[in-house]
């Protein structure tokens, strides 16, 4: 072999790894299971300015979270950063688990946790009928108004969720599920805004046949919600069937209940998306006239 033929090892080649930006955030308590469990792949569902929604590879609820700014709608399975979003775009692969979520070139450490359900304190049934009514007259003088017609499988819930009929409560829910267009359906988010006041509000009044309804109307809309409507409103149902809510949901239940000022929390609430927010207002009206008409028949 002539000198200089004799070929040279080959070096390693050297690949750049990529760049991670490292992130806090605080969560809401029903993403435990998620970040507190083994690394499990993931990928970006949606991706937006204020928020980015993550689908975990798993058979158990929740598993969509949202990674949200500041100044997003807080839900009730969001991580809510420090600091911008960017770099994130629908198909990404992900991980989440072991107190972290990965995507985008972002490592998110959860440091903080908040609760989506913190409980309401007592309230009085006659307090109740003297904010109902306000709440009604902010939501029907609003431009914003629920995304379905009256009537229909609405107003089905609407009267058997006050007679305490399980029958017609659970008929109509399973109409609502998945009605509508968008991440969240409509039918979806007046699910929501029920449950969640049947059970906080009814708990809060002392209404046990309230939260009875809540019960098993929550077992009949998360049996089947995974494959009746989108990824993202399934876990937003699953949430709302355990009491949690987002922050204007709950600001809302506060000022029903004499906690804050009922008005500015209402006006919040109807601003959220194009017709969201009057969509769970809309439960919430129906939650507490079914805690008042729940209560008037266990005092007779």
């Amino acid at each position: 072999m002539a000198v200089g033929t004799r070929p040279r090892s080959r070096r390693p080649v050297q690949t750049a790894q990529p760049e991670v930006t490292y992130l806090s955030g605080a969560a809401a308590t029903s993403l435990r299971p998620l970040l507190e469990a083994p690394r499990r792949p993931a990928r970006v569902l949606a991706a937006f300015p204020l928020a980015v929604y993550l689908e975990v590879r798993t058979e158990t609820e929740p598993r969509v979270l949202a990674l949200v700014t500041g100044e997003a709608t807080r839900l009730p399975n969001a991580v809510v950063l420090t600091g911008p979003l960017d770099g994130f775009s629908p198909g990404d692969d992900a991980w989440v688990g072991d107190g972290v979520v990965e995507a985008g070139g972002r490592a998110v450490r959860v440091r903080r946790w908040w609760d989506p359900a913190p409980p309401l304190g007592a309230v009085s049934g006659t307090a109740l009928a003297t904010a109902l009514p306000v709440l009604h007259d902010i939501c029907v003088s609003s431009p914003r108004q629920p995304g379905l017609e009256s009537g229909g499988a609405s107003a089905l819930l609407s009267a058997g969720c006050h007679r305490g009929s399980l029958v017609d409560a659970i008929t109509a829910a399973e109409q609502l599920m998945g009605l509508g267009p968008g991440l969240t359906p409509s039918g979806d988010d007046m699910l929501a805004g029920l449950l969640v006041t049947l059970r906080s509000v009814g708990t809060a009044a002392g209404v046990g046949r309230a939260v009875w309804l809540a019960d098993w109307l929550a077992a009949a809309v998360t049996f089947d919600a995974r494959t009746r409507t989108t990824p993202i409103s399934a876990t937003l149902l699953h949430c709302a069937a355990r009491g949690e809510a987002g922050l204007e949901t709950l600001a809302v239940l506060r000022g029903l209940t004499g906690r804050q000022p009922l008005e500015p929390a209402a006006h919040r609430l109807l601003r959220l998306g194009h017709t969201s927010g009057a969509d769970l207002a809309w439960g919430i009206r129906t939650g507490v006239s079914a805690v008042l008409g729940l209560g008037e028949r266990d005092a007779e």
